[in-house]
């Protein structure tokens, strides 16, 4: 009889300690905006939109002025994000487009995979761009549950006035309307600017449901906002609201969102145990004018290896563990989030070869400097741009993509830096494609890069 006392209150205690160490571990949440530049919101020098809630959160965690994403554009950068990896490693070139044969290969574990490995809930919310179609959507690396849309919203068959495109010549034409998806199923098609202003309210409703329905369990969210990349599109509660047009605008509904976050943590009192990481995947989109953002007085934007097209505003913020009202001046990418997530987690490592570093002993105050020195600026199918060491960066002669090639009236994919579209925005098959035409997951590299 006592022996079997004994045996229940040590069981008793064993689950005790087990669903305190669950509960311990922190939420993780990275929101993830695109195309914006280091200078568009106030805490890196934007001027004429009041962003309240980028304020809150630099003034109630710290802001990273080094931080830069592996390479300034879409595909892969996230591609860098979720694995941790040089997405050339990973045999990623460009931003995927419908006719793109290529895919993140599922067999690469990502910050989702390996967090729903160790018991957290895991979600993603918005731009995937990773894969077109099932099996390459998120549900396949690691996420419990996804809606959002495969790539980003200017792949569509309108112009960025709002128009049909029926020129034969411009292959957008042929372009599909954009889909939404829910897990691998296609729920909604949009063609047009009134349907894209609708997105990020619908993913910050969906990031808050999340949020109140796990809040009892450890959780990862991705929540990737397509905007403010072009064509820009802001709710009827924002639109015009700004002094400064239409990119005004959609800066302060981001910024709306990322208050919508911070409310739904503090009335489910859960933001001393929450990770939140906010950042871009690359600089701005240059070529769209006052329809694009700010590299805040680095040089060009996205699509090149110069400082503004990589460098972009990221903050961090864990109350009571990393510094509030901080200023971090360590170079740091995207890459780095993933290393330093596991540890702070206490998640596993990938089990492959990896090229970020763990920042959590910077983050905690542990630590003056961070562990990485070098950043090997990649673009294209592995052209070599740049190379960072410490405070001196080498830049290697490369094209640029500045306002000497503007779009034009109604946008135009001609005078883009063919470099930026080698691999996904060609339209053709190229490595990874299948001699069918089907699509085929990328194989990693071996080796050096």
């Amino acid at each position: 009889m006592i022996k079997n006392l004994w045996f229940l209150v040590a069981a008793l205690v064993v689950c005790i300690d087990v669903s305190a160490q669950k509960k311990s571990r922190p939420n993780v949440i990275i929101i993830y905006m695109d195309d914006m530049g280091y200078g568009d919101i106030e805490p890196y020098g934007m001027t004429g939109v009041s962003t309240a809630n980028f304020n809150r959160v630099a003034k109630e965690g710290t802001r990273f002025t080094h931080f830069n994403a592996a390479q300034a554009v879409c595909t892969t950068s996230r591609a860098a994000l979720l694995t941790g990896t040089y997405p050339n490693r990973l045999g990623l070139a460009g931003a995927l487009l419908p006719g793109s044969k290529e895919a993140l290969n599922p067999e690469e574990e990502t910050i989702a995979s390996l967090l729903k490995e160790a018991g957290y809930k895991t979600a993603m919310l918005g731009k995937w761009h990773l894969g077109n179609k099932p099996p390459y959507t998120p549900i396949h690396y690691g996420f419990d549950s996804f809606y959002g849309i495969p790539y980003s919203h200017d792949i569509w068959p309108i112009d960025y006035a709002g128009k049909r495109i029926t020129d034969p010549a411009n292959m957008r034409g042929g372009w599909p309307a954009l889909p939404v998806y829910q897990g691998d199923v296609v729920v909604d098609s949009i063609l047009t600017l009134q349907g894209q202003s609708r997105l990020t309210t619908a993913f910050t409703e969906r990031a808050v449901a999340f949020i109140k329905e796990n809040k009892a369990k450890p959780f990862f969210l991705y929540l990737a906002h397509p905007m403010p990349h072009v064509p820009l599109a802001a709710s009827d509660k924002f639109r015009g609201k700004s002094k400064i047009g239409l990119f005004g605008d959609v800066i302060l509904e981001l910024d709306w969102s990322l208050g919508e976050v911070l409310k739904a943590l503090d009335q489910e009192k859960i933001a001393d145990n929450t990770l939140l990481i906010v950042t871009s995947d690359n600089g701005p989109w240059l070529n769209f004018g006052d329809n694009a953002g700010s590299s805040g007085g680095f040089k060009e934007g996205k699509s090149t290896s110069w400082e503004g097209g990589t460098r972009v505003p990221m903050l961090v913020r864990w109350p009571g563990k990393v510094e509030a009202a901080g200023v971090n001046s360590q170079l740091m990418t995207n890459m780095d989030l993933l290393p330093t997530i596991m540890a702070a987690t206490g998640a596993p490592l990938p089990k492959r070869k990896i090229d970020g570093m763990n920042f959590l002993p910077v983050l905690l105050g542990k630590a003056d400097e961070g562990p990485r020195e070098v950043l090997y600026y990649y673009f294209g199918k592995n052209n070599l741009e740049a190379i960072r060491y410490r405070n001196w960066k080498l830049v290697l002669p490369h094209p640029s993509n500045t306002y000497a090639a503007l779009h034009g009236k109604e946008g135009s994919f001609q005078h883009l830096r063919s470099a930026a579209w080698q691999g996904g925005h060609t339209g053709q098959n190229s490595e990874g494609a299948g001699s069918d035409g089907a699509l085929q997951p990328v194989a990693r590299r071996r080796g050096g890069l």
